[in-house]
């Protein structure tokens, strides 16, 4: 055999199954059809995020987490309600005891550190037996998406001057190999050489093919969401109403879903293919990397938010609250866009840009750069650069201006000022109590009480049409791809399994390809931080036992 064990993509997972198997004296070849700069894969470009419960920096924070609490959060987002969720179900108990217990202790010994304020995601749909975090769990990692795979490349790059990790570029699998009635290696092409900077599209035409043998295959080759169509076949209409006509990628053109369709083929049986997670505050990148590339806008919660005609949006549909509650509502007004109307106070205290090359001073490990970017008058610099620039963001110093600039925009005189002043004056007026009607407003004031939000997170209430705390900001939202959260259906150990639910020998997935894990460990809805997360660990499953 060339090798006791192929992993099909470089990714995250990929590398965590790689330490595992080499640490175990394996020998592991890595298959990644990019080019050597893109190891790590999507990871590199994401914020870092990491949900770990009953961590010592939510203790600090006075935040009483559990593990029972933790997993009825859990279970009351992900909905699980299908006979093939047995698996994805056992997969998320056994993950939420992992990010109870070993999780951090493990990470922390490999040298990751992270930001004191734990962040508070998806804040859920207003029932404590439903979707959404009761407490916050975001822990971002000092490095962001960088510094979560550095530990596990350092590794790998270890074994790899060991000989017991070959790393194979541009290597793009197209089918696994059978032999004897178990999984025997993987065949494919070799694809030009690229010189491309990471994420950006590379070349596709093929200069070779390769054939490699070994006892197992791992399959971390991620998801679809850098493939809009397959995005839009997948799409769950009953559920969601129809696919956006137009949407803004949040990942790179790589992230292709071909690895599905070729585990199909060696047998494997895929499940809640309909399940995904895709964000409703996209913007367009001004200075972008890949196709159609589109950042997302995390928003603290004081933004109002608008469809696309100017009605203001019901609760849970708040910033931060309930991501698919509110792309279905965006989607039901027929239209694919909606708005955020704000004030310099609140972007310059509430707005953050998801991934790494948008924190450059989270990403830089430097305390020193953050509380310099954070300070101020003025918003972190990225978020100022697309206040600038970017083509999706409108500021003026008079709401009639504001909505003259948002109607042309879009070539729609789809905003009515009348209409729109009306609303926003009615939620100023909320704003002269310590108390209201206005759910957004309570939820702002209970943001409050915790005191990570009150720091960094949330800015005082105030007017929105007040001079004082201008300029008037409108901001045009498309909605943006991102995960799949069904995929190739696993065992907790991540053997790969047939239609009949029995394990394919020799076949194993892990990461995004396999649900993060099962086929599907979140169910219907993500609690944020479990991305990476689902990665690490479906990737040291997959690995140990594959090991074994």
């Amino acid at each position: 055999m060339d090798a006791d064990a192929i992993i099909v993509g470089g990714g995250l997972a990929g590398l965590v199954a790689a330490c595992e198997l080499a640490d175990a004296g394996r020998k592991v070849v890595i298959l990644e059809q990019e080019g050597e700069n893109s190891l790590g894969g999507q990871a590199f470009w994401s914020l870092g995020g990491l949900f770990f419960v009953d961590s010592p920096e939510q203790r600090r924070l006075r935040i009483r987490d559990s593990r029972d609490l933790a997993l009825q959060d859990w279970l009351g987002s992900a909905q699980f309600d299908r006979p093939e969720d047995h698996w994805p179900r056992r997969t998320a108990e056994a993950y939420v005891d992992f990010a109870a217990g070993e999780m951090r202790p493990w990470l922390h010994a490999m040298g990751m550190r992270w930001f004191p304020v734990v962040g508070w995601a998806e804040r859920g749909g207003g029932h404590a037996h439903g979707h959404g975090n009761s407490v916050p769990r975001f822990h971002i990692t000092w490095g962001t998406g960088p510094g979560v795979i550095e530990p596990f490349e350092r590794r790998v790059r270890e074994h790899v001057e060991g000989g017991r990790v070959e790393l194979k570029f541009r290597h793009r699998a197209s089918r696994i190999l059978r032999s004897g009635g178990r999984i025997s290696g993987v065949a494919g092409d070799i694809l030009e050489p690229s010189t491309v900077q990471r994420g950006q599209k590379s070349g596709r035409e093929v200069v070779g093919d390769f054939e490699l043998s070994a006892g197992a295959v791992i399959v971390t080759s991620g998801g679809i969401g850098g493939d809009l169509d397959l995005v839009r076949k997948a799409w769950p209409v009953e559920r969601l109403g129809p696919p956006p006509k137009t949407m803004v990628a949040g990942v790179p053109h790589h992230v292709d879903g071909r690895m599905i369709a070729v585990a199909q083929e060696a047998g494997a049986a895929v499940i809640n293919a309909d399940r995904m997670w895709h964000y409703t505050e996209g913007v367009k990148n001004w200075d972008p990397i890949w196709p159609n590339h589109g950042i997302r806008i995390l928003p603290g919660p004081s933004s109002m938010w608008f469809d696309a005609r100017g009605e203001r949006l019901p609760a849970p549909c708040l910033p931060g609250f309930d991501t698919l509650s509110t792309l279905k509502h965006i989607l039901a007004t027929g239209h694919d866009w909606s708005w955020f109307v704000l004030t310099q106070k609140i972007i310059k205290k509430e707005f953050a840009l998801s991934g790494s090359e948008q924190n450059p001073d989270f990403t830089s490990n430097s305390w020193r750069a953050v509380m310099k970017n954070r300070r101020g008058a003025s918003a972190p610099p990225p978020v100022e650069a697309f206040k600038e620039k970017g083509e999706d963001f409108i500021v003026r110093n008079d709401l009639c201006d504001l909505v003259d600039a948002m109607n042309a925009l879009t070539g729609e005189a789809f905003i009515d000022h009348d209409r729109l002043r009306m609303q926003i004056e009615a939620r100023d007026r909320e704003i002269a109590n310590s108390f209201s009607k206005d759910a957004q407003i309570t939820a702002i004031r209970g943001a409050r009480n915790y005191l990570g939000d009150k720091l960094i997170r949330t800015a005082a209430p105030h007017r929105i049409l007040d001079p004082a705390n201008g300029p008037l900001i409108a901001v045009r939202l498309n909605i943006l791809t991102r995960k799949t959260l069904g995929g190739i259906h696993t065992n907790l150990d991540g053997q790969v399994l047939d239609a009949s639910g029995e394990p394919i020998d020799g076949l194993y997935a892990a990461g995004e390809v396999a649900g993060f894990g099962g086929g599907g460990y979140h169910g219907y809805n993500a609690l944020e931080g479990t991305f990476l997360g689902g990665c690490i660990f479906s990737g040291r499953n997959a690995g140990r036992c594959a090991a074994r």
